[in-house]
């Protein structure tokens, strides 16, 4: 008997959330480390007397780079007492840079392997209850700084229950806990703390439960029941009514569960959800929590595979008319009855404007149990390409009939264009020449952490277009979906990549063997390859063995499983050494992580593999600061911060655009975030990268890229003119722009005119006066335009904008609202620091607040926060239901502000 068409709820509302307790006990400084250098010459060399002797030891009281660029090993030692308490816990290590081998009263208890990469030691097999223990840490540099980089300290080791935990039970009383809305980064609600993490965010964390109450009506016990996760962070273990049915250990890769067995149809069950975010994936701030979409499916037993279907454009180009295509669609269909099924699959495209264009239908009988794959090629007439300036997207509809009724539908959205990476002339989009002009990116912003909403990920995409931003790295993970789906209909490329060599942890040694079934690999590719956005794909990200044959092994079996998946788009990664070696002999692309000095190296010994920068300047700078400021955590934004702080944007960007054979670049980052505070450690909390800080506030850098990457006229002069008592002292005064020449006046005296070299800068050092500084600029073209800094005077009042006023009332969406503090004549006073705060009539709430100080330690969550030079902001959420939004900022002293927003009916969520 047929069922009924499949169905897809998103179900992020009603959950109910509990943080465990820290385990929590201390850090570095609970140790009293010393350290000396090593000349042993294995990471699995023990210890001994004559090593370990009293000479050459030096105390040591926080984490930090001891090799300073020398290769080769460390020792490290502490006293750890003999309290027998002790022996119950595990040593927690946050970072050792690269390998450490632990050991305790001279026996070997781990060693461990990957920079960087937290990792816990139970204490039990050594300890003595007797007389004092002494810990040894040997630490391996391999390249650049390393030590023990991260805190180290006890926790509680991790607990396995037998059985069923009594969290996931259906008649577990919750009602005390948290309610909350997914997506969700509870991480977030930490207290900043110096003892925790600098690296992640200093935001400490521990494990969580989620649960919710779930209704499966009695006409669904025929039908095929599963749950989508589109990301939970991390180690989830998911239950249905007490019954363990699914798992995934990666935060970044969605997963599916079938609630096949557990469900009780017609009445109520329980959805549990424990996640451990306390063993990081990478070396940035990571979260904790489900922090995207979640989705109850409910299909016939005859229905399309998730993901099976793919749709392959091959373009036949005219000159005399516009191109045709041929679309060739690939999808599998599933029969879970008990006996065969007769079906029908219909398949038809849609063209942009909503019209059909081509259709077919493909008669079946799918076995007992089983599934069948489907080919369909079907020819698309004056075809309309996907491009950056006009992303047009064809839809694929297909429907499953059994028995004449409709059981099943799934529409997929695809592009029609062609790529190409030439190894002499770089990239080209539909034959045209495209450079690309990205930005490297991790998921977190102000406010929310990793659990950014949909209108937000639009937003930030929006943004990084009107910088001139045509490309975006998925660094170092997959991505929410939906980011991809922007990135479709706003026209940005995209290089998506996978978060590891290989699914497994990174073999110790060059000469260890692939041990991984590649099944987040292959979940990434499934999932993603229909968006004509995506032109490449990344294996992994500066990993230890990239140069080897291991490597290189590795790499050439993910190349495999991704070409059988896919086999339009070249295979890279993002190699920042052993260019030429290891994975670079097997790789479509070489991906060039900074050294701009070995691009023509490169490329004059290996002429026929195209080259790119996959990461590129990684400019250190804090918004609006003007002068290194390391008891603050603060560095300058004159685009003069050399290595090891990172290339300056003019050295990053200037190699690739003066070399015909350089596809283009990434620059890390296009924003902010949280962690990876560089170059300084505490009070810092998250990282100087970003082109914007981390609210989307624009530095002095966006104009430079605005100025060389886009298509208008740009002048923007640096810095703001408000120094009082530098009175007669001289101030560096710099222009970003693309004109010809500049001419700069202070109070209407000229400073000397200025010729702008191809992406490049100009600038002036001028004797501080208050007053107006302007600089006219001057086109080839004739075209003049200026841009005018004053010194301002005092706060006097705030003022307000949102350049996203209306959201859907889906309890989800955010409208990130700028406040800036100005003075008497409207001027923004680029020092001021008053508190903000938010107040809301109507149906919406403060979801989060920032203000892009990298050293601030408010909260993300309130109703208040301090401006960081002139500027700050709150993200206003909607509800679950429409309605205007009156959003008022206040600030004691300030004449206040306000702003009307609306909320809009969500419709369908799909």
């Amino acid at each position: 008997m047929a069922g009924e068409p499949r169905l897809r709820i998103r179900i992020d509302d009603g959950w109910r959330f509990r943080r465990d307790a820290l385990a929590y006990e201390g850090a570095f400084g609970g140790l009293a480390f010393e350290w000396k250098q090593a000349t042993v010459t294995s990471i699995d060399t023990a210890p001994t007397s004559e090593l370990l002797g009293t000479d050459g030891w030096r105390p040591i009281n926080r984490p930090r780079d001891v090799f300073r660029g020398r290769l080769g090993f460390a020792w490290f030692r502490a006293n750890m007492g003999h309290d027998a308490k002790t022996a119950q816990k595990s040593l927690h290590f946050e970072g050792v840079d690269d390998n450490g081998a632990v050991y305790l009263n001279g026996k070997l208890l781990k060693t461990h392997y990957g920079w960087n990469d937290p990792f816990d030691v139970p204490l039990t097999a050594a300890w003595k209850n007797d007389s004092d223990n002494e810990l040894v840490v040997l630490v391996q540099n391999t390249a650049g700084g390393g030590g023990i980089t991260g805190d180290v300290s006890l926790v509680a080791p991790s607990k396995t229950r037998a059985g069923t935990p009594p969290e996931a039970g259906p008649n577990f009383l919750d009602m005390a806990w948290q309610r909350v809305h997914v997506p969700y980064d509870y991480v977030l609600d930490s207290p900043f703390d110096h003892r925790a993490d600098t690296g992640h965010g200093s935001l400490a964390t521990a494990p969580a439960w989620f649960r919710r109450d779930l209704d499966l009506p009695k006409s669904w016990q025929y039908k095929t029941v599963w749950i989508d996760f589109d990301g939970v962070y991390r180690d989830a273990r998911v239950y249905l009514n007490g019954v363990l049915v699914g798992k995934q250990p990666s935060g970044y890769t969605p997963f599916r569960v079938s609630l096949k067995g557990a469900a009780h149809f017609g009445g109520r069950n329980i959805l549990a959800v424990h996640v451990d975010p306390r063993k990081q994936e990478g070396w940035w701030y990571e979260g904790g929590g489900i922090y995207r979409h979640v989705w109850l499916n409910a299909a016939d037993a005859v229905h399309v595979e998730p993901w099976s279907t793919f749709v392959k454009s091959d373009i036949r180009w005219r000159t005399d008319s516009p191109p045709t295509a041929t679309a060739q669609i690939q999808t599998t269909l599933t029969n879970e009855a008990a006996h065969p099924a007769s079906c029908l699959l219909s398949s038809d495209i849609i063209d942009p404007s909503g019209k059909r264009v081509a259709a077919s239908k493909s008669p079946m009988m799918l076995p007992t149990l089983g599934a069948r794959v489907v080919s369909v090629s079907l020819g698309v007439g004056r075809a309309q390409l996907w491009s950056l300036e006009s992303p047009k997207l064809y839809h694929l509809n297909l429907s499953v009939y059994r028995n004449g009724k409709l059981v099943d539908s799934e529409s997929t959205a695809f592009g029609v264009r062609s790529i190409r990476f030439d190894k002499d002339n770089g990239f080209f989009l539909n034959g045209k020449h495209v450079v690309l002009k990205g930005t490297c990116n991790h998921q977190d912003h102000a406010g929310v952490g990793i659990g950014v909403p949909d209108s937000l990920l639009e937003w930030r995409i929006r943004t990084l277009k009107k910088m001139g931003s045509n490309a975006y790295r998925t660094s170092h993970n997959p991505v929410a979906s939906e980011l991809l789906d922007d990135c479709d209909r706003l026209g940005m490329l995209v290089m998506d990549e996978n978060r590891h060599l290989g699914d497994t942890e990174t073999p110790k040694s060059s000469e260890s063997t692939p041990c991984s079934d590649l099944s987040e690999l292959k979940t990434l590719v499934e999932r993603d390859r229909n968006h004509p956005s995506v032109i490449m794909w990344s294996m992994c990200n500066e990993e230890g063995i990239q140069g080897t044959k291991a490597g290189a092994a590795i790499f050439s079996a993910m190349m495999k499983v991704t070409n059988s998946l896919d086999g339009t788009r070249p295979i890279s990664c993002a190699m920042n050494g052993g260019w030429g070696t290891g994975i670079s002999l097997v790789e479509d692309l070489q991906g060039c992580n900074y050294d701009v000095r070995g691009y023509d190296g490169f490329h004059q010994r290996f002429p026929n593999i195209p080259m790119y920068g996959s990461e590129t300047a990684s400019t250190v700078s804090t918004r609006g600061v003007y002068e290194n400021d390391p008891r603050a955590g603060y560095v300058s934004a004159y685009d003069l911060n050399a290595p090891p702080w990172g290339n300056t944007a003019e050295g990053g960007w200037k190699p690739i655009a003066d070399r015909p054979f350089m596809a283009g670049g990434f620059v890390w980052t296009g924003f902010d975030y949280k962690g990876e505070p560089t170059p300084y450690g505490w009070p810092c909390i998250n990282s100087h990268f970003g082109i914007m800080d981390i609210c989307g506030f624009p530095k002095d850098d966006y104009y430079y890229y605005q100025s060389w990457w886009g298509d208008k006229p740009v002048v923007h002069l640096l810095p703001h003119w408000n120094w009082a008592g530098k009175e007669g002292k001289s101030v560096p005064v710099w222009c970003q722009t693309n004109a010809d020449r500049v001419e700069l006046f202070l109070n209407g005296h000229s400073q000397g005119v200025k010729q702008v070299p191809r992406y490049g800068h100009v600038s002036w050092d001028v004797v501080y006066k208050p007053g107006k500084l302007e600089a006219r600029a001057v086109w080839k073209s004739g075209y003049r335009t200026s841009d005018i800094v004053e010194t301002t005077g005092p706060p006097a009042a705030l003022r307000v904008a949102c350049d996203l006023p209306t959201v859907q009332a889906d309890g989800e969406e955010v409208s990130p609202v700028r406040v800036e503090v100005v003075d008497a004549l409207g001027r923004v006073v680029p020092t001021a620091e008053n508190e903000v705060s938010f107040a809301v009539a109507g149906p919406s709430r403060v979801v989060g607040v920032g203000n892009g100080d990298p050293s601030s330690h408010e909260p993300d969550r309130g109703d208040h926060r301090h401006a960081f030079n002139g500027l700050c902001m709150a993200l206003i959420g909607a509800a679950g239901q429409p309605g205007k939004v009156h959003v008022t900022v206040s600030s004691p002293g300030l004449k206040p502000a306000a702003i009307d927003l609306t909320s809009v009916n969500a419709g369908p969520l799909k």
